[in-house]
């Protein structure tokens, strides 16, 4: 892991967040996670998909936010997007209950894979509130900074207008309270994992809502199924 955090990211949030990365925090937070790697934890995702979100996602492409809590911790998942695994990797719980909802509102057919690069390239930020998380150990990474930086995100976006902001479940929605809904739409649904998604989730049809939005506002809407 390099001594310094070094973002891969679209020059777009580079810009916005220049100032955001020199912050000591941030220091503190890449210190701990090369000394998790020296302690030979497996730390996920890979270094180089830490910051894949604002990679693969531009600021100013940015229509629609899916916040997720913290990275999947298990071998092969995590790929540095919100409720996205790797190509041939089975889906999670969660993600695949939100495929049935996409089947479902949309009706067609889910998506192919679990892989949701698609949607980042087709401006879906899928940002988890922390980027990193100890293998087998969800949240271990939580209270570290990552939140501070993510919040920083946040703020960034609501400065823009008409995004669509999908906030499943408590802990995303608490994240959401900064959001200004008189520039931005805000959906809240439960979450999907299986302990909530019939609490709501099923049937929220927020991807129908928001292509319907972006039509509205004049922005290409979502091919959520490939």
């Amino acid at each position: 892991m390099s001594s310094k955090i070094d973002p891969n990211i679209d020059i777009s949030w580079l810009k916005q967040l220049s100032a955001e990365l020199k912050k000591s925090y941030l220091d503190e937070l890449w210190n701990f996670l090369i000394k998790e790697k020296l302690k030979n934890k497996i730390i996920y995702p890979t270094e180089e998909n830490i910051f894949s979100s604002l990679k693969l996602t531009p600021l100013n492409k940015t229509k629609v936010v899916i916040f997720g809590q913290d990275p999947y911790h298990g071998p092969g998942q995590a790929n540095g997007l919100a409720f996205s695994v790797n190509k041939g990797v089975s889906l999670p719980p969660s993600l695949n209950n939100i495929f049935k909802e996409v089947s479902d509102d949309l009706n067609g057919p889910p998506p192919k894979d679990g892989d949701l690069t698609f949607w980042a390239k087709q401006g879906v930020l899928l940002l988890n509130s922390v980027l990193t998380v100890e293998d087998s150990h969800p949240d271990s990474h939580a209270g570290r900074g990552w939140e501070e930086f993510t919040d920083r995100i946040i703020e960034i976006l609501n400065q823009k207008k008409n995004i669509v902001f999908l906030l499943w479940g408590a802990k995303a929605q608490r994240k959401g309270l900064m959001i200004d809904q008189n520039r931005h739409m805000v959906l809240c649904a439960p979450h999907p994992s299986p302990l909530s998604a019939y609490k709501g989730f099923f049937g929220c049809k927020h991807f129908s809502k928001t292509n319907q939005y972006l039509q509205a506002k004049g922005k290409k809407p979502i091919s959520w199924t490939n």
